[in-house]
Formats: structure tokens, C-alpha cells, sequence
């Protein structure tokens, strides 16, 4: 899948909690409760096999990648415990203002409540027995990459060729995509401090920009430094029209 999930302490420990919430949340049945569904929606809303977020939202916390909580308002309820959950997450200062906070507040009020009594849910499943699996492990890959396939807009092509170069004389030269991997962190940073936007924004459109690079085979010629200053302005100007015009795709497979 290229990318490692939970490949860090600290993206494990997202994972960890957010998958602690919906532990909370079924062992609980805290989805049967009036107050929850009114926040959260109906958790017997069917489960997308895409969804579209809007990164400008403020309705829903930002934990894992990609707004992740914007996809089912069981996946509401797992990021918003989960930001709850996190140490020093000055979660009340963070989302001050945010519609977002609401539910941050219920949680807290929530677990308060519940703490010490026992689960309504004891019985124990054994989900998936591994004598009843069928599926191989390359079979399973080759199904989620298949899933989660996008075609890379073309809409940045023109530009990236101004930055990198297709030339087969600088073939020995780095990669584009290698050098956007490398600096992805810093440019991503930077463009967040002037934009006013977040950085999750940014790397969806970075995704886009590195798959381009990668099918069109740019290289990256010259000083990293003048190509990075290069970058920044390209990223800075396509990023707002990348994702919110109406004729960009953001759909995202769940």
C-alpha cells in the first residue's frame, strides 16, 4: 500500500485510541442514547464505500488523516473520544469556537458518567476464525489497492514541467517525486503558516502532485533550495483551487 499504517509510536497510538472509542461505544451502546444520536447522526446509517469531507468544516475534530470522522457518525464518535482520550490535547482550546466542540464536551461528560459501571456488552465473538478464511493475504492487497486506486489529476502537469524537467539528459538527476518526499514536511509547513490552511489540506494535494510526478518521470535538476522556493509558490497558489472546485473529484475511498 506504500504507505505504513500506524508505523510510528505516535500514529499507533491514534489508531489505538480511536479503535479504543468504538470499543466504548458498542460496549457501552452509548449509539442507542438520544443525545448521541442528535450529534453524532443515526449509527445504523449504512457504512460508504466513499465519501467526500470538506476540510474547511468545523463541525467534526481532525485526528486521522483524510477527515476521517466526516465518513460515518460512528467514525464521528472514534475520533472525537479519540482527541478526548490524547494527553495534553487541549482539546477545549484547540476547537474553541468549533461547532466540533459539543461533542467533545458530551464525551467528556460522558465517560465521567459511565466510569466504574460494567459494559451492557460482555459476551465474547470470535470475528474472522483463521480456519474459515479463504483469502490470501496478496489477494486481500491486491482488492484494497484495486479499492483505493485514483487516477492523479493532469491539472498540474503544465507546472510541475516549468519546476522538474522530462529531459532524458538528467536522468541520473534525483527524482521529482523523491524530492517532494523529501522536503514534504518542510514545504507542507511553511505553506500551512501563509495559507491559514491546514496542513491535512495540503497533503492531499501533495499526494496528487507526486503521483503526477511519478507517471510523468520529472526529475529534479538544479539547487533544492530554488526548486523548494519554486515548489511553495506552486503549492500555495493551486491549493484552494485544487480542492474546492467544482470540477475536482474528493470523493475518498473508506
Amino acid at each position: 500500500m506504500i504507505d505504513v499504517e500506524g508505523g510510528t509510536v505516535a500514529d499507533c497510538m491514534r489508531i489505538l485510541r480511536h479503535e479504543a472509542g468504538h470499543v466504548v461505544q458498542v460496549a457501552y451502546q452509548l449509539h442507542r442514547r438520544r443525545r448521541w444520536r442528535e450529534l453524532f447522526g443515526p449509527s445504523s446509517r449504512r457504512y460508504p464505500r466513499y465519501y467526500r469531507p470538506n476540510p474547511a468544516s468545523r463541525r467534526y475534530v481532525n485526528h486521522l488523516p483524510l477527515w476521517y470522522a466526516q465518513s460515518h457518525p460512528d467514525e464521528d464518535f472514534a475520533e472525537t473520544f479519540a482527541v478526548w482520550l490524547t494527553p495534553r490535547s487541549i482539546w477545549r482550546r484547540r476547537y474553541a469556537r468549533w461547532p466540533a466542540l459539543k461533542k467533545l464536551q458530551y464525551v467528556d461528560e460522558l465517560m465521567a458518567e459511565i466510569a466504574g459501571q460494567k459494559p451492557l456488552v460482555t459476551r465474547r465473538l470470535r470475528v474472522e476464525p483463521l480456519s474459515q478464511l479463504t483469502q490470501t493475504l496478496a489477494e486481500h492487497y491486491e482488492k484494497k489497492q484495486a479499492h483505493h486506486a485514483i487516477d492523479y489529476p493532469k491539472i498540474y502537469d503544465r507546472d510541475l514541467r516549468r519546476i522538474f524537467s522530462a529531459d532524458p539528459r538528467h536522468r541520473r538527476s534525483p527524482t521529482a517525486s523523491a524530492f517532494l518526499r523529501r522536503n514534504r514536511a518542510k514545504i507542507r509547513q511553511l505553506v500551512s503558516k501563509w495559507t491559514g490552511e491546514y496542513e491535512l489540506t495540503l497533503d492531499s494535494v501533495f499526494d496528487d502532485m507526486i503521483g503526477r510526478c511519478r507517471e510523468l518521470k520529472l526529475r529534479a535538476v538544479g539547487s533544492e533550495r530554488q526548486l523548494r522556493m519554486e515548489f511553495i509558490v506552486l503549492l500555495t497558489a493551486k491549493t484552494v483551487h485544487s480542492l474546492y472546485s467544482p470540477s475536482r473529484r474528493q470523493w475518498l475511498a473508506l
